[in-house]
């Protein structure tokens, strides 16, 4: 059995709460949050938990292994921070920092200390994600050639984080998993219409060393809400719908292929249009999937698949896509 605590029961805390609770491995000693309403609602579900305003209470229980950390963007480090210090292994929501520097210093203080440390990049543990990596590898889309990714909708409008900040971190951690190294630039647009200075909307790319590209939309500030990423290959193109309600991954045998011997430019070129098919995906909630690989890599004592170094791979893009569009859309090199 694995003793959690866990800080923060704002908007994602409840779900992380009830997943870990839920798991028959893990039980949840005590929670901590500023708010008492939350407190209040939390024990009138669980009512064993020790509730707390105090974080501390937390890293100085000798029961507790490991800490759940689901406060806001801005206090992941300082929470995450001390409760490493005080010997927990730790899970914390995405991103795993707002500055480089600060997750570089996560990173090295789990390492040192042979702790965990994993981030929450959700999406990494969709079945659907699993099964379109497995064909990326395996090699039956072909090459690669571009991903595209529309994270969007009507709301919600936070107030501590642009919407790149918010919205992006999962479509660029399945990015660099299906692709499976670091972009060699990056440049981002968007604009704030709701709040100054605290875009709603935003449009990135990141460039591969290979000619690759990823490109994105995302935006609290539209009229649909879509949740999607394409994967064009040179065999074979994908698309995970994650607003889908069954059919989340579909396979399209659709491309171009090159001619070896033709006669005109014209006959260089040929089309090709095949079947779509949708595999059959045995499909299982993302967060209880990643619930329960944290408390395997902690009791086996191996890195997740979201470890720290990939939080901080996606934190060093968004910090680079921030200072792209901090200046109007100009190329950052990494």
């Amino acid at each position: 059995m694995i003793t959690l605590g866990q800080v923060g029961l704002g908007y994602w805390g409840p779900n992380l709460l009830r997943n870990f609770q839920r798991l028959p491995e893990a039980r949840i000693k005590a929670v901590c949050d500023l708010d008492e309403r939350a407190l209040a609602r939390a024990r009138e579900q669980y009512p064993r938990l020790i509730c707390t305003t105090r974080p501390e209470d937390l890293f100085l229980d000798p029961e507790i292994d490991a800490v759940i950390v689901t406060t806001s963007a801005g206090t992941h480090f300082p929470v995450a921070q001390a409760a490493l210090e005080a010997g927990k292994d730790v899970f914390v929501e995405k991103p795993i920092a707002l500055k480089v520097e600060e997750a570089e210093k996560m990173v090295h203080i789990a390492g040192a200390s042979g702790l965990i440390l994993m981030v929450g990049h959700l999406l990494l543990y969709h079945p659907a994600v699993t099964h379109l990596k497995e064909m990326v590898d395996e090699g039956k889309l072909g090459d690669i050639y571009y991903v595209y990714t529309e994270r969007r909708n009507l709301g919600k409008v936070r107030q501590d984080e642009n919407a790149m900040w918010s919205l992006a971190p999962h479509d660029i951690s399945v990015a660099l998993h299906l692709l499976g190294e670091m972009p060699v630039m990056v440049a981002a647009q968007g604009q704030a219409y709701l709040q100054p200075d605290l875009e709603d909307t935003v449009f990135f790319t990141l460039r591969f060393a290979d000619g690759r590209l990823v490109h994105s939309h995302v935006s609290w500030l539209d009229p649909h809400k879509v949740r999607r990423l394409t994967v064009v290959g040179s065999q074979q193109m994908a698309v995970f719908d994650d607003v889908e309600p069954a059919e989340k991954l579909r396979i399209y045998d659709k491309g171009v292929d090159r001619t070896p011997e033709y006669s005109s430019y014209g006959d260089a070129l040929t089309l090709r249009f095949g079947d779509i098919y949708v595999p059959n995906i045995e499909m299982r909630e993302p967060l209880r999937l990643e619930c329960q690989h944290f408390l395997d890599c902690v009791e086996q004592r191996e890195q997740p698949l979201s470890d720290g170094q990939n939080g901080l791979q996606v934190l060093r893009i968004l910090d680079a896509l921030q200072q792209s569009l901090d200046n109007e859309g100009r190329l950052v090199y990494i």
